[in-house]
Formats: C-alpha cells, sequence, structure tokens
C-alpha cells in the first residue's frame, strides 16, 4: 500500500474510533418491563413507563434519555428483547427464571409492586380443604402456561400440575368464577385475584384450600449490552426513580418503589428453579 493511502486508512480508523462513543451516547438506552399475568392494560401503561424511565434517565445522566417498553407476555417481550438489546429490565418472577440463563440476567434491583400478584398463590374450593383433597380433580388456572415455575417454585414438593386436570383459563376473574360456577374443583390463583375474591359480594363458599410460601418480588435486571459502570450507577440511583416527580408515574404502571439488589435476594428461588 502506497504511504498516502495508508496514512488515509490509519485517519479514517483513528476518526472511527472517535466517532463510536458519540454515536454510542446518541442512543436511547433500552428497558423491558415485563409484567405478566397482570391486570393491567398495556396501552394505558406504557405513557406513564414513557414518564418513568424519562426520570431515570435524568437521574442517570443518560444523554439521549430512555426507551422503555412495557409488555404483558413473555414473547412480545422476548422479540424486542432479541431486536433492541435493552440494558435494563424489570420483569414477573417467572419470566425471570426462565431468562437468566439464554439472556445473562444480572440482578441489581427489587420492585416493590401494587396488587400485581405473583408474591403468594393460593388453591380455592367450595369443597376442598387441602392440597391433597384438589388432585385428580379439576384445576382451574390461567397460571399453567409455564408448568416448570408452577411445579418447582408455587408447589415445590407438595405437588405438580401433573397432579390434576388442568383446566385452562385466559383471565384472572375467569379462573375464580370457574370455581364459584362449579366449572372446576379447584383454582390456582395468586395474591391478586385473591384480592378480587375477597371483594366479591356472592363467594359462594369459596375459601383457601392452601397456600404458597411468600415468594420474591419482581427483579429489576441488567443484560449483558448494559456498560458496567453505567449499571453501577443506575443501580446506586434506584431507590431515586420512584421518588418525588417519578413517584406519580411509577404508581401509574403499578410500582411503589425501585431498590437495590442482588443474586442473593433470589438465590433460594434459582436453586429450585434450576434443580
Amino acid at each position: 500500500m502506497p504511504p498516502s493511502c495508508l496514512r488515509r486508512a490509519l485517519a479514517a480508523g483513528a476518526l472511527l474510533l472517535l466517532v463510536r462513543p458519540v454515536l454510542a451516547e446518541s442512543e436511547a438506552v433500552p428497558i423491558v418491563v415485563l409484567k405478566e399475568h397482570g391486570v393491567g392494560n398495556q396501552g394505558l401503561a406504557q405513557p406513564y413507563l414513557d414518564r418513568m424511565v424519562a426520570i431515570a434517565a435524568k437521574i442517570n445522566g443518560w444523554p439521549a434519555g430512555a426507551n422503555g417498553k412495557y409488555f404483558t407476555n413473555r414473547a412480545s417481550a422476548e422479540a424486542f428483547i432479541k431486536s433492541a438489546k435493552p440494558h435494563y429490565g424489570i420483569l414477573s418472577l417467572p419470566a425471570f427464571l426462565a431468562m437468566r440463563k439464554p439472556y445473562q440476567l444480572d440482578v441489581i434491583g427489587r420492585v416493590s409492586v401494587s396488587l400485581a400478584g405473583g408474591r403468594r398463590y393460593f388453591l380455592i374450593s367450595k369443597k376442598a380443604d387441602s392440597i391433597d383433597a384438589c388432585k385428580g380433580q379439576t384445576l382451574a388456572t390461567d397460571h399453567g402456561d409455564d408448568p416448570r415455575f408452577i411445579d418447582t417454585v408455587v408447589f415445590k414438593s407438595h405437588a405438580a400440575l401433573s397432579d390434576f386436570t388442568v383446566v385452562p383459563t385466559q383471565r384472572p376473574l375467569q379462573t375464580i368464577k370457574a370455581v364459584l360456577t362449579d366449572k372446576a374443583y379447584c383454582a390456582l390463583i395468586d395474591d391478586a385475584q385473591k384480592d378480587q375474591l375477597e371483594h366479591l359480594q356472592d363467594k359462594n363458599d369459596a375459601h383457601v384450600a392452601w397456600e404458597s410460601a411468600e415468594l420474591p418480588p419482581m427483579p429489576v435486571v441488567a443484560f449483558p449490552a448494559a456498560p458496567a459502570p453505567e449499571r453501577e450507577t443506575f443501580k446506586r440511583n434506584l431507590d431515586a426513580v420512584c421518588s418525588d416527580e417519578g413517584k406519580s408515574a411509577c404508581g401509574e404502571v403499578g410500582i411503589d418503589d425501585l431498590t437495590g439488589g442482588d443474586e442473593a435476594d433470589y438465590k433460594s428461588i434459582v436453586a429450585g428453579y434450576d434443580r
């Protein structure tokens, strides 16, 4: 290569190295929120999430802001993850456990949520008074789409979905009504659905036959795309996101508070899921 061409090539390479950081800084930080089995509306929640992530971007000094996307089903969230390569996520516990290894997730925080469900699960029935009494019977549930989570984390050694004749339902209240109208002998619901049951005027003798241990809250995770300095700053500033001006925006997407956390907060759950 002639000396003049070599000089031009080296100059172009140096320019590229200078431009790359500028381009990286001009891109919004992608964030995914996946709240499975929630009672909220994805379309209604998105504007409030936009406000919440804008506040997060301001607190963390992200020049181009943040691009937050709210999902209520795993398939749509995964499509976004594969295309947008997010830096951070707030995930339902079952989704976190399923995605942890494939996406190399690193826990950096915990989420306190209001009536989002997923912290405790219950078997309700009009006739059964124990989990064993429900076995061999029809079991209505809208949580059967992740049997590994239900078997290893919710039921643990007490039962498995295969012990029941599962009657899939599509909506939270539909699950409860399956027991109330005798379409199912028992139903598996979570704490948000139990709250719905308690507010029904006609419970029709439905009662709790069994309940699980309390599970950890939704985690805040970092994806491999998040640079180490950025993720450390974000983790340190999590407490501030839902304070002051961010409080109402967080509340509208069902988040009461964000706080720092790590893998130790989910160690026992991960061990049970992976065994």
